[in-house]
């Protein structure tokens, strides 16, 4: 479990943080396996910056005391431009990073990141205040293909599908199926309809249809855009006859309700279940313009989306030219606080350790010292025992940390030997060439119960 005194802001014991590591370093293999390159930006932007990405404001952690230092320094007034803040996510900071470095980027530019953030909200189960994303996009300069739409959200589910949880489901929409459908019903306010539809897990359909009212969306259209969303289905044909008995049609409608199909029938190509349309999904930010993702762990649908993003074509820009991207971000922390508490997995052992070299007596400390460098040359993570106790101690010292092996110096020109204490055997062993088994080099993470 995560504990800490200061709420949102979690600490893993050794053991989840073992968990926390094999899990970004799972999700960075498959993400440089499809050629993607890792950068790192800073973690603090202007709030002109950060507040490019809609209605932020009250998310936002704002380095007040900073910003007043450097404003008094050089005897001016802050302004919004100058205001810093933490980032609370790394979508806004990629989109800056590509404009200030577009000459020396290659497009289309593939890039993973997974860094921390912070947003400054009510922390519950599964939202944190601190927490680590992990995130892919690729960004064009000008126009980016289509197929990337695809790419992307198959490159998740082959990332979250490897790990040793439940079924991952990557539901999928077009925004332009959604914004076309209100196009059809002569809704004015898409971006309030794209809001209240993002909220329909939140507060259900009588709270979606009052919120949908507050923005003059009358009961009949609210009506519509419910059966809509009630559409959830990887069958193109059941998606296209869906839409069609709502009676709306239009050339947008029509554009986003063909990418949607193509991209379920090449998803299904590749990797079949692995996506599912579900048209309730909006995304309630107003930068997506396509494709748009979440992701629900099965049987803990409760935790909400995992793995989120979409389609956007105007979030980088510099006045010349357009980035178009899209993008995906796992809440790394989200899953790892689920994977822990349900619990999903477990790690083998507490510490990296494999062995611990006893100490026969603290004269004949370096002895055991030697014995663990010879050891560690060669790849092998080793301890040396912190005191020179009776050697069931020393054992007791090693199994409390789940260290498999103990290696005792050999006494008085005898051989060295090293003792399994899960079963006991105890052989003899040369530090130069002894290597315990591949399952034990390292700590591994498996399934509860496997």
């Amino acid at each position: 479990m995560a504990r800490t005194s200061l709420s949102g802001f979690p600490e893993w014991l050794p053991e989840g943080r073992i968990i926390e590591q094999y899990v970004l370093d799972h999700i960075r293999q498959v993400f440089e396996l499809h050629g993607f390159s890792g950068i790192e930006t800073r973690a603090v932007e202007t709030l002109e910056q950060l507040e490019a990405k809609g209605e932020t404001s009250k998310e936002v952690y704002v380095l007040d005391r900073l910003q007043a230092m450097k404003d008094a320094e050089a005897g001016r007034h802050s302004s919004k431009e100058r205001k810093m803040g933490l980032h609370f996510d790394l979508t806004v900071p990629f989109a800056r990073y590509v404009i200030e470095n577009a000459n020396e980027l290659d497009f289309p530019f593939k890039r993973y990141q997974i860094q921390k953030v912070w947003r400054g909200e009510r922390p519950q189960e599964g939202r944190f205040r601190e927490f680590t994303q992990a995130d892919i996009d690729v960004v064009g300069n000008g126009d980016l293909p289509f197929h990337f739409e695809v790419d992307l959200p198959l490159v998740m589910a082959e990332a979250l599908a490897t790990l040793p949880i439940p079924t991952v489901h990557v539901l999928v929409n077009n925004r332009k199926v959604v914004q076309g459908v209100c196009e059809s019903l002569g809704v004015t306010d898409v971006e309030a309809a794209l809001r209240g539809l993002d909220k329909l897990d939140k507060i259900g359909p009588e709270g979606v249809t009052a919120e949908l009212a507050c923005s003059n969306i009358n009961g009949e259209q609210a009506e519509k855009l419910l059966k809509m969303a009630q559409i959830r289905s990887n069958d193109p044909d059941e998606i296209r006859s869906r839409i069609a008995g709502l009676g709306c049609e239009g050339e947008l409608l029509a554009e986003g309700l063909n990418q949607l199909c193509a991209l379920l029938e090449e998803a299904h190509r590749r990797m079949p279940g692995a996506v599912i349309a579900d048209l309730k999904i909006a995304r309630g930010l107003d930068y997506y313009t396509g494709s748009v993702y979440e992701s629900v762990i099965e049987g803990h649908e409760d935790l909400g989306s995992i793995c989120s993003g979409g389609r956007y074509d105007s979030l980088a820009k510099d006045g010349k030219r357009t980035y178009p991207g899209v993008g995906l971000s796992i809440g790394v922390s989200r899953l790892v606080s689920r994977m822990i508490s349900a619990p999903m997995v477990q790690a083998t052992r507490k510490v990296p350790a494999a062995v611990v070299v006893a100490v026969i007596d603290e004269t004949d400390r370096a002895r055991s010292e030697d014995i663990a460098m010879q050891l560690r040359s060669r790849g092998i993570s080793t301890d040396v025992a912190p005191s020179a106790a009776k050697f069931g101690k020393q054992i007791k010292f090693a199994d409390k940390r789940g260290i498999p092996f103990v290696w005792f110096p050999g006494m008085e020109g005898e051989a060295d030997t090293v003792k399994d204490i899960r079963s006991g055997e105890q052989i003899e062993a040369d530090a130069s060439t002894w290597t315990p088994s591949a399952q034990d080099l390292k700590p591994r993470v498996i399934s509860v119960g496997a």
